[in-house]
């Protein structure tokens, strides 16, 4: 039963359809296939969509055309603003460049004026250095004073610095700021903010600008010292000198010419052109040299030296018994040992007043040195001088001998002050204490 059922169910053959088409006495017919349905199927499906697709377009294109248009619209919009945000940072970026040129224009004008000013003082500090080292203060090609000297002034490293300034300022700054790497000028496109320059050439002229001026002022500030102390060095040796030739009561030329200009000047009181500190100390320096060569010219026109140096003394000045008479008399000066022909050269410069046989001193040679002072020279065996010539100090003004009131052959050596004989030892005494300010 259930065998013969399934049969029946299972084995029967779908029905196929057909599908009759007639046109008047023509009748056809087309069996429907399976696969035929479901291409037809397909073919509608596809159909559908696409009619549904194309009425979608059709109705939604004027939104897409728009949106289209307006994200197009925004893109430009945003790029024109992107540009305008560039331009701007250009043009800050530019400004800045500008502004920072022109800080270093006015840096630069100021140095020039640092450097002019010091190269002015260059020419001032070489004439009052080269007065320093003729008075004695400095010695040459740049060295201090012996040891044996009381003057300890170090100018001429002075003239070395400010010799070093004219012109090397200006090139070492260049130099400085070309070395540096150039300010960014261009931003990063990926951003509109903002992005200030790492270092630019303005903060790089800062630093430079400050260091050199620092370093003018470190010189500036050594000259100022080191001409302060000139000053004091000078004004030292002038009161030491000063001090000498007032005990020898010389007139000090200093007091002499401040009378002299003050009797014949005159004008308008008009306010100084600048008070500069150092103009200020150089006016001081210069009132001091010239103080100090005044009284130093005086004192190298006075016999202050030893004029047998080395040689011995065989009768000083002062009561002896007379080697003639054998009684006690007054000795006018200093006899010294010399060698017979040996050449005498005068203490200090003057003019002759007095040259020949002299009485008891033979063959003598006076020498005026002004302010009431003179030289004589006696005992020589021949005078190479006449009246009214100007000697020096290292003029041959005569020969040792043993003419006149003499033993043996010596010099008779006399130092008179206004016509009365003192001491020759107390001027050379005086000579010795002065042998670091005078030649």
């Amino acid at each position: 039963m259930n065998s013969g059922h399934q049969h029946r169910v299972f084995g029967r053959r779908a029905q196929e359809h057909i599908l009759i088409l007639a046109s008047g006495d023509k009748v056809r017919h087309m069996t429907v296939r399976p696969w035929m349905a479901a291409l037809a199927f397909c073919f509608i499906g596809v159909f559908s969509i696409g009619y549904l697709l194309a009425t979608s377009y059709l109705v939604l294109r004027d939104d897409l055309i728009g949106a289209t248009m307006a994200r197009q619209a925004r893109m430009q919009h945003d790029y024109e603003d992107r540009i305008a945000a560039l331009r701007a940072q250009v043009d800050r970026i530019t400004s800045r460049q500008l502004l920072d040129q022109q800080v270093v224009e006015d840096k630069v004008d100021k140095l020039m004026e640092q450097q002019m000013a010091l190269t002015s003082r260059h020419g001032k500090l070489d004439n009052l250095l080269d007065r320093a080292e003729s008075s004695g203060l400095t010695e040459k090609d740049g060295a201090p004073p012996a040891p044996s000297s009381p003057v300890q002034s170090y100018a001429p490293d002075v003239k070395d610095k400010r010799a070093s300034l004219s012109g090397s300022g200006i090139e070492a700054i260049e130099k400085q700021l070309a070395s540096g790497a150039p300010a960014d000028a261009t931003p990063d496109n990926s951003t509109l903010a903002y992005v200030p320059a790492t270092d630019t050439v303005g903060d790089r002229a800062d630093r430079i600008f400050s260091k050199v001026t620092l370093s003018l002022k470190d010189v500036e500030q050594d000259q100022r010292s080191r001409v302060e102390q000139l000053t004091s060095d000078a004004g030292n040796a002038a009161n030491a000198i000063e001090t000498v030739l007032t005990r020898f009561k010389i007139p000090i030329p200093e007091t002499a010419a401040r009378k002299d200009d003050d009797d014949a000047v005159g004008g308008p009181y008009v306010e100084p052109e600048s008070n500069d500190g150092f103009n200020n100390s150089l006016a001081a320096l210069d009132g001091v040299l010239t103080r100090l060569e005044a009284v130093r010219s005086t004192a190298e026109s006075l016999p202050f030296r030893n004029p047998a140096i080395g040689k011995d003394v065989t009768s000083p000045f002062g009561n002896r018994r007379d080697p003639f008479l054998g009684r006690l008399a007054l000795h006018s000066g200093i006899d010294f040992r010399f060698s017979p022909g040996e050449r005498i050269r005068p203490t200090a410069p003057g003019k002759v007043i007095s040259a020949g046989w002299t009485g008891g001193y033979g063959n003598m040679v006076e020498v005026d040195h002004g302010n009431g002072i003179s030289t004589r020279y006696g005992h020589m065996s021949e005078v190479l001088v006449k009246v009214g010539d100007t000697v020096d100090r290292n003029d041959v003004i005569g020969l040792a001998g043993s003419t006149g009131r003499s033993t043996g052959t010596h010099l008779h050596y006399e130092v008179r002050q206004d016509g009365h004989a003192v001491d020759p030892v107390y001027f050379m005494n005086a000579g010795l204490k002065l042998a670091t300010y005078i030649k």
